[in-house]
């Protein structure tokens, strides 16, 4: 068989599945395409055809949009004291608010591997914020697309390796989203303000305005486009907002005029990106899919320090520590056809469960996650509290670590020693009373539960699950992109924008 033979066959297999949906069980149909010709059973390509149609227009389009660096605590529907968040406020009150959800982990890039791949951090390469996502790691973006999908990522990317204000991604650059199943692309290396240049697949680009409206904009663009052609879509919005440096709209910032200059355009921003939120559920409307659209909102990790007010409700710790608030963020999946009651859970759920919830929801093959998977689906919360979580949520960055089973939480400030503190989630959300000798038993399991977890997550970071057995060499490390000789010809014009003059001077 030739290679290309081969690779069509291995792509027909992918998608041969018994389509499952919450709440109305499995479809039956069972689809192989094969050279673009479907065939089911012996009933000859026209009827199977209709029936992957039909299948087609029940699965969900998919909408992930995750912001940088908002906090558990920031938004209207937990009474900010200052800050409004009505598009927010009305997605939740319209589909399922999670009022525990954590980032795969306390900074940015490591949850965006954790989103992509369900699986915690450390075992996909990407220790921390500005390493590269292994190019062995499959991704819910490669699985959706090979499982008929449109797929299209906006905003920032941050798993090329690269460190800096963000940067349009090269075309060149073999860690672009299009590496791993974004079939469209505008996308920034990291974090991204007003005005920014972005890369169109490789094409650059400049816009003028918020850059949290700009990419729902482009969005809502690949959306249509998607609607007329009546295809399934996953798009991938990640905002840069409200990361540093915080440039807002005057407008935007009017109401915070009290604060100090950072907390006014950090602030403005969230208004701003909310605004945003609003327009992406208005576009959905209009073009009649909000009711099959599974729009899932989150953070990247928790709030920022030396912000006023406070960015984490309450909660211990901020961006970069693994106590409550650097982990905990808002989130909310809006679905109206699998979500037909509104609620508020305290089901403890994670940006792991990404991945193996879409699959369920749309019958991807089990084989399409990389095995140790650390996320579970979520799909049956959609009709209700399926009971405690099943197995318990780790966390691991530079060097500290964390187990979540659901109302008790182990916290470590270094794994490789034997230091662990307890706390009561259900008591004492702030983490104010270490548990450890007034209940030994319970730190006992959870710390022998956290050793199996981490000696399994080691062996990922060897490179055990793959098929070789090993890391690719071919990895690239960290860098600044100011040390990629492809970026050099734009240094001269770039050194005139603020967001690069630190870096360029």
């Amino acid at each position: 068989m030739s290679h290309a033979l081969a690779a069509l066959f291995l792509t027909s297999l992918a998608i041969r599945r018994a389509v499952r949906w919450p709440g109305w069980g499995f479809a039956t149909v069972s689809l192989l395409v094969w050279g673009g010709m479907t065939i089911m059973g012996g009933s000859g390509a026209g009827a199977a055809n209709a029936a992957e149609r039909d299948a087609a227009s029940e699965r969900p389009n998919i909408i992930l949009v995750m912001a940088d660096d908002m906090g558990w605590g920031q938004t209207g529907y937990y009474d900010h004291p200052i800050l409004e968040t009505p598009h927010l406020d009305a997605m939740a009150a319209n589909g399922l608010r999670f009022d525990r959800f954590y980032a795969g982990a306390p900074v940015c890039s490591p949850t965006r591997a954790s989103v992509l791949t369900g699986r915690t951090n450390d075992r996909t390469g990407v220790a921390s914020h500005g390493y590269p996502l292994r190019r062995q790691e499959p991704t819910v973006a490669q699985a959706l697309r090979a499982a008929g999908y449109t797929t299209a990522h906006f905003g920032k990317w941050h798993l090329n390796g690269l460190r800096g204000p963000g940067v349009p991604v090269l075309a060149s650059d073999d860690h672009n989203p299009g590496e791993f199943g974004f079939r469209h692309w505008l996308s920034v290396t990291n974090f991204f303000d007003r005005n920014p240049i972005m890369s169109r697949e490789g094409k650059f680009e400049e816009f003028q305005g918020d850059s949290s409206e700009i990419i729902v904009a482009e969005a809502l663009k690949f959306i249509r486009r998607q609607v007329a052609d009546q295809g399934p879509f996953f798009a991938v919005i990640w905002y840069g907002t409200p990361h540093s440096p915080w440039v807002a709209a005057e407008d935007d910032k009017m109401s915070f005029a009290e604060l100090n200059a950072n907390s006014q355009n950090h602030y403005g921003e969230l208004v701003a990106m909310d605004r945003s939120l609003g327009a992406l559920r208005a576009g959905l409307r209009q073009l009649e899919i909000a009711d099959n659209t599974l729009l899932w909102f989150c953070s990247d990790n928790g709030g920022l320090p030396k912000i006023t007010p406070a960015t984490v409700g309450g909660l211990r710790g901020f961006k970069g520590t693994v106590y409550e608030g650097g982990l905990r963020v808002p989130a909310i999946i809006e679905w109206p056809r699998g979500i037909s009651k509104p609620r508020v859970t305290n089901y403890p759920a994670c940006t792991m469960d990404i991945f193996a919830t879409l699959a369920e929801v749309v019958g991807l093959p089990q084989e399409t996650m990389l095995a140790p998977q650390d996320g579970l689906s979520l799909a049956p919360l959609f009709q209700g509290e399926p009971g405690p979580r099943a197995r318990p949520i780790g966390f691991r960055h530079n060097g500290r670590g964390a187990l979540i089973d659901n109302r008790y939480k182990l916290v470590t400030l270094n794994v490789k020693k034997d230091k662990f503190e307890l706390y009561d989630l259900d008591n004492d959300p702030g983490e104010r009373q270490d548990l450890c000798s007034a209940q030994p038993a319970v730190a006992k399991r959870l710390r022998a539960e956290f050793q199996r977890w981490n000696q399994s997550v080691e062996a990922s970071v060897a490179g055990k699950d793959y098929p070789t057995g090993r890391v690719s060499p071919s990895e690239p490390v960290p860098r600044f992109w100011t040390q990629v000789e492809a970026y050099r010809p734009y240094f001269e014009a770039w050194r005139k924008r603020p967001e690069y003059r630190s870096r360029l001077k």
